[in-house]
């Protein structure tokens, strides 16, 4: 069995005893019920993805991300160079970037995963070197990737989220770097909603109009060219893994991999934007019980993070019009999500704290 194999099979839906407890509990706190709203909802996701009542809390966080760069940006799908990306990796590990802010002000650790960046890295601390190729060919011409390196992509992601559980992490976060990545995102979410490109194809770094048109035509093109155009609600005839490497990324595969993991070690994954949406729905279309670890840290402003999201049944927790990626709404997300924990351990009961509760 692979590795990929391996963890797929681990993984296993929202435990029903433990939900059921979770949801009991919620309703004896000292307070009216269902007025925390979605924090209770979050509280009974945790819990019936640790399969124990009250949730574990998850803390610490782990946030990685996944660097790769694209083919499809030769055909201008962009205005920014692709060289932002191996300069970006070393602003994150430098910290100077939104994401290494944020993760400070939760406590997060920060790791980049080099997957597919188009030149070689040297070694760094937080630096994990799991490079499959250098960056994906063009999507608009045929498969970005081969079987194989998607595979390995996956089973990258995979190994890093066991390397951060196993050193300690209780939460794991999303994150990506890798100009023209929203163009391969848009297809993917094409490939797996049934989606026309124009619906979910966005400005990503803020693309001219003119750009946006161009962009819009590529997917299509990446749809046509290796057989995913489809309508809403019909079944693809392509596997989940046969679609991720004709139109994703090696960083979408590495994410992927990466929230299956996860879901295998019952660990929650919170899952940033549009990047990660497109990944997860990979993952979904591989496991499906995978959606019952995940919580959607946000909703972008890119028009198909919420088409994946709506597909995944994922209800975002903030919704700031964020574009970065990084990670940055899922770290953004991460308090609440401790918040939703806390509340079932710490907060007393109507018998325990001696309170009159309502009427039934």
């Amino acid at each position: 069995m692979t590795i990929l194999e391996e963890t797929i099979a681990a993984i296993r839906p929202a435990d029903p005893a433990a939900v059921a407890a979770a949801r009991a509990h919620q309703d004896r706190l000292t307070k009216p019920r269902g007025a925390l709203g979605t924090l209770e909802d979050v509280a009974i996701r945790l819990a019936g993805a640790a399969a124990v009542s009250p949730p574990p809390l998850p803390v610490p966080a782990a946030l990685a991300i996944f660097a790769a760069d694209h083919g499809v940006h030769a055909r201008g799908v962009t205005p920014w160079p692709q060289e932002v990306t191996l300069q970006m990796v070393g602003n994150f590990l430098a910290g100077g970037a939104v994401a290494n802010a944020f993760a400070a002000q939760v406590g997060a650790s920060v790791t980049v995963v080099d997957v597919g960046v188009a030149a070689d890295l040297d070694p760094a601390p937080g630096l994990t070197i799991s490079k499959i190729a250098y960056g994906t060919a063009d999507l608009s011409r045929g498969p970005a990737m081969t079987p194989e390196q998607a595979v390995a992509a996956l089973e990258a992601g995979i190994a890093h989220a066991r390397d951060l559980v196993a050193g300690g992490a209780r939460c794991l976060i999303t994150g990506d770097m890798g100009i023209a990545n929203t163009t391969a995102s848009a297809a993917l979410i094409c490939a797996f909603t049934g989606h026309e490109a124009a619906a979910v194809t966005g400005r990503g770094t803020g693309i001219d109009s003119e750009t946006l048109e161009r962009k819009v035509e590529v997917v299509r093109e990446a749809l046509r060219v290796n057989g995913l155009e489809r309508e809403p609600g019909a079944a693809s005839s392509m596997s989940a893994l046969e679609t991720l490497a004709a139109v994703g990324g090696l960083e979408h595969a590495a994410i992927a991999g990466f929230v299956l993991a996860g879901a295998a070690l019952r660990v929650p994954v919170i899952l940033d934007g549009v990047i990660a949406g497109a990944a997860a729905l990979a993952a979904a279309a591989m496991a499906p019980d995978v959606v019952d670890h995940c919580v959607a840290g946000h909703r972008s402003a890119e028009p198909g993070h919420a088409a994946a999201l709506d597909h995944l049944g994922l209800r975002p927790l903030v919704e700031l019009e964020l574009r970065l990626g990084e990670g940055t709404g899922g770290l953004l997300a991460h308090p609440l999500v401790c918040a939703a924990a806390r509340v079932m351990h710490e907060v007393a009961t109507f018998d325990s704290a001696g309170v009159t509760d309502k009427e039934a």
